[in-house]
């Protein structure tokens, strides 16, 4: 785990609760274990608890499971995890997701097909005339009963010689917690693609 976890890297740590996600940057590594100081304080994150970790590494985005051994404030020592896995070497987890809606600029629909999506953004086909400096509001649906507004500004346009524009873009949040809960559903989903 050396190797992996270095001082000054940042660490983004997701408790059972996501919604006590919380970041955080590594002041020292040791043989069974690493010091995390956190942004803020640890509410949610409880000593001996397993968490799920998430990182940038020269390898790739880098996922491990393990817990915190000791909580002083905002300073955990994060015991070393037995095994980790890197999800793939784009910062973002991409997963195909296809789903027909709206979004809207000013208040005017434009119709889409979304093909996938990341913590950073989608990609997407319409047939409607995006503007490329506009920023557009869509409600994604995560899972049943779970959705989230999201701000999509268009990056790239690819026009079609048979029509449509095929749009990658990226998301703008009010929050981390929504980068958060994005990054953490594309990556269970990723996983649970991969189990079937």
């Amino acid at each position: 785990m050396r190797e992996l976890v270095v001082e000054g890297q940042e660490i983004l740590l997701i408790p059972q609760n996501y919604k006590f996600a919380n970041k955080g940057k590594v002041t020292e590594v040791r043989a069974g274990d690493f010091s995390l100081e956190l942004n803020y304080e640890p509410e949610g994150i409880l000593e001996n608890t397993y968490c799920e970790f998430y990182t940038q590494t020269n390898h790739g985005k880098l996922q491990f499971d393990s817990y915190a051994k000791k909580i002083n404030g905002k300073t955990l020592i994060i015991a070393s995890p037995a095994k980790h896995k890197f999800l793939q070497r784009r910062q973002y987890t991409r997963i195909k997701f296809l789903a027909d809606l709206e979004m809207y600029l000013n208040g005017q629909p434009c119709k889409i097909s979304v093909k996938d999506i990341s913590a950073g953004g989608m990609k997407l086909y319409t047939s409607d005339k995006v503007d490329i400096d506009g920023t557009y509001y869509v409600t994604l649906p995560l899972s049943e009963g779970v959705s989230m507004d999201c701000k999509f500004q268009p990056i790239r346009i690819e026009r079609h010689n048979e029509g449509g524009y095929t749009i990658s873009g990226r998301f703008v949040y009010n929050s981390s917690y929504d980068r958060m809960f994005i990054t953490q559903f594309c990556a269970k989903r990723n996983v649970e693609i991969k189990n079937k």
